[in-house]
């Protein structure tokens, strides 16, 4: 099979197409013919070495938001039949079989979920890592209810955008952070009731535009580094901040002060541990059910790769020049 491998860690020039056998199904497993894969930050990370706790052995096949077709099913999996459609975030770190970058990919079973049947496998390869974020922030943790006035950081964002979507499926009032027209515009398209222009408002400006100064019921960060200090001040007194990226150092002070309570998701804990893969599973069905019932779609940038330009679609996330999800398609074939 064609696989994209790395044999070393660095910039996205590390990419090499190589030749593999086809993996073995193996009891708890599923082989999947990958149709499409997705490009996330962690897969950057992981890739350049930043992120060694995560990193799969090398040579390593990367990515793990997949879309495909089950070709073969392993011992004890009763969930899924050959000819399934799938999708799930299954592979491409420590504690995985495979990556979703090669034509076939060995899986965890539990890690999957029958695909929307209204989405393309381009358009559920977009979803997996971004949706399970959003969802263990405000099902899981947060809890967030009806009436809610939840606060969601960077409305573009590949979980920001489907953030929006989860808390408006659970019927909170909800309000988001961008700083272009065109992000503004999305923020509004998917939903939120306002769209807040961090580049021209204070944290204290649209707390009191927007709660009447006692600030809002959730907040969710999604950016990390200072904007986890504007999320406590955005929170109103008791109330609840979840971020998905605290990998910094902070002061608290003012979480102390407001009795907040501070949530912290680590979305790729499953795969690298083991630990809580069927709740993955189970997520992704309900997302599935939300997305076919057209409530919840994910936004894909206008470029499109294939496999075998890896290394160009990450350079492109990381040069910030991607607006919504960056998606690779296996043999996909360009029209001028």
């Amino acid at each position: 099979m064609r696989a994209i491998v790395i044999d070393n860690f660095g910039d996205s020039s590390v990419f090499k197409e190589r030749e593999l056998p086809i993996p073995q199904v193996i009891p708890g497993h599923v082989l999947i013919d990958v149709k499409a894969t997705s490009v996330n930050p962690v897969d950057c990370r992981i890739r350049s070495g930043e992120a060694p706790g995560m990193a799969p052995a090398l040579p390593a096949v990367l990515h793990g938001d997949v879309a495909g077709i089950i070709v073969a099913v392993g011992e004890g999996v009763t969930s899924f039949k050959i000819g399934d459609e799938v999708y799930g975030l299954a592979g491409g770190t420590k504690g995985t079989v495979g990556g979703a970058l090669a034509d076939y990919m060995l899986a965890d079973a539990s890690l999957l979920a029958l695909k929307p049947q209204s989405l393309s496998m381009a358009e559920a390869a977009a979803l997996p890592l971004v949706t399970l974020a959003a969802w263990q922030a405000l099902i899981d943790r947060a809890n967030i209810g009806r009436g809610q006035k939840v606060l969601i950081h960077a409305a573009a964002g590949g979980v920001g955008h489907v953030a929006i979507q989860i808390a408006k499926w659970a019927g909170a009032e909800v309000y988001t952070t961008a700083s272009t027209p065109q992000k503004i515009a999305l923020g509004l398209e998917l939903g939120a009731k306002a769209v807040i222009d961090y580049t021209k408002e204070t944290v204290r400006e649209y707390v009191e535009k927007y709660t009447d100064r006692k600030g809002f019921d959730v907040v969710f960060d999604t950016v990390g580094g200072p904007n986890l200090e504007k999320s406590f001040e955005a929170a109103k007194s008791l109330g609840q901040v979840v971020s998905i990226a605290t990998r910094s150092t902070h002061d608290l002070s003012l979480m102390n002060f407001k009795g907040l309570t501070l949530h912290v998701v680590y979305t790729m804990y499953p795969l690298v541990s083991g630990i809580g893969r069927t709740h993955y599973g189970d997520i992704l069905t309900k997302i599935a059910q939300i997305a076919d019932a057209g409530q919840l779609r994910p936004v894909i940038d206008h470029r499109i790769f294939d496999f075998n330009e890896a290394a160009e679609a990450h350079h492109y996330l990381e040069a910030g020049d991607a607006f919504g999800k960056v998606v690779l398609i296996n043999n996909y074939e360009k029209i001028d």
